[in-house]
Order: C-alpha cells, then sequence, then structure tokens
C-alpha cells in the first residue's frame, strides 16, 4: 500500500543524494583551494540513516510509518559532516554551500554563536539536491553539519555518553556539568586557534 514505509523504494534517492552532494562539496572546495591556495576542508564523512534511527525519529515526533512522512519531516535521512580547521573556514564554507547553484539551502541554524544548552557546537544546514533518475528530477534533503575538529572531538565524546544514557534526563548532573565545561575549553582553544592563525597571515615573510 502507499502509505506503508518501505524504505528500499526511497534508497535510490537518498544513496544518489548523497553521492552528489560529496562529489558537490569535493568540488567546490577543490575549486577553493586552486583560487585561493587554502583548503578549508579537513575532511568530509557521509551516512544514510539507519532503519531504526528513522523509525525512532517518526515515533519521536509522533508521525506515521509511512514514506511521506519520512520525505516531508526528516530532514537528516542524508547526513554530510564537513570537518574543518579553524571556526572561520566554518562561515567560509557555510558561504561557499549558499552561493552554490546545485544545492538550495532551505534551512540553516548556528549552534557555534548559539550553542545548545548541552554545550553542542556546529553550524547545521537542511539543504535541496536535485537527483536526476529516468522518471525525472527528484529534488532529496539532507542535512550538512559544519564545524571545527575540536567541536568534532566534543561531538564525538557527546555521541558515545549519549549511547550509554539514551535518555536525556538520565544523565547524572555531574556529566552534564562537565560536558558544559569541557565545551567551554574547546570553545576558548577554538578562538585562540583563530587568533594564532590571524597573527600568522599577517606576519610579511620576505622571500
Amino acid at each position: 500500500m502507499d502509505d506503508e514505509l518501505n524504505l528500499s523504494s526511497l534508497m535510490v534517492d537518498y544513496s544518489s543524494a548523497l553521492k552528489i552532494l560529496k562529489t558537490e562539496l569535493e568540488i567546490l572546495s577543490d575549486e577553493f583551494e586552486f583560487n585561493h591556495k587554502y583548503n578549508p576542508v579537513e575532511h568530509i564523512k557521509c551516512r544514510i540513516k539507519s532503519y531504526d534511527s528513522i523509525i525512532d525519529k517518526l515515533e519521536r515526533k509522533n508521525l506515521a510509518k509511512t514514506n511521506e512522512n519520512v520525505v516531508n519531516y526528516i530532514n537528516d535521512v542524508v547526513g554530510v559532516r564537513v570537518v574543518c580547521s579553524f571556526i572561520p573556514d566554518v562561515f567560509e564554507i557555510v558561504k561557499i554551500i549558499e552561493n552554490s547553484k546545485n544545492i538550495k539551502v532551505l534551512d540553516k541554524k548556528d549552534y557555534i554563536n548559539n550553542p545548545k544548552d548541552s554545550g553542542y557546537s556546529s553550524f547545521h544546514l537542511i539543504v535541496s539536491v536535485p537527483v536526476n533518475l529516468s522518471t525525472g528530477i527528484k529534488y532529496v534533503k539532507a542535512e550538512i553539519q559544519i564545524r571545527t575538529i575540536a567541536m568534532d572531538f566534543w561531538a564525538s565524546l557527546d555521541h558515545k555518553i549519549s549511547y550509554k544514557f539514551p535518555h536525556p534526563n538520565e544523565l547524572p548532573s555531574k556529566v552534564i556539568n562537565e560536558l558544559k565545561t569541557s565545551s567551554e575549553i574547546v570553545k576558548l582553544l577554538d578562538k585562540k586557534m583563530a587568533e594564532l592563525v590571524g597573527i600568522v597571515n599577517d606576519i610579511k615573510i620576505d622571500e
């Protein structure tokens, strides 16, 4: 039936969108490096949400388990993480993506200037990617997370801890406080590193 969840019928769309998005980001990164002799991207990670994760998100949103609800309300089935060295690089990548002719930005959330209560920092973009199929063009949504190496390290630690405590209210207050303290240290480190790069860039080296 049309209203039943059949993710296999969506996987061609999502896997195609992932390939297109990864390739487009790599091309934009290569172009920036050619023009500026500097590549702001350290590495790019990609994934497609698992079946269980999609079901869990539908349930948390109190949505019926249908393909239509996945397409309309689950924006991060396709996920791409762009990891940069420094905070200015993050915003440079955001600007590059926003100016792309092949990626349409639908929504953005700046968790760097406005971190989550947990201390989480990153820049999120919800985008639409055109996928050319034999039946025509489909526009597939995806989420791009852009963050520094330090932010990625903190987020990885937070993710591992969250697996041990599936429900946020189960986290001991000591763990919550330590995570927040760690996020402040990460923020300070990112700021110091950006300042250092600025100092180096201002120094004129005799050739």
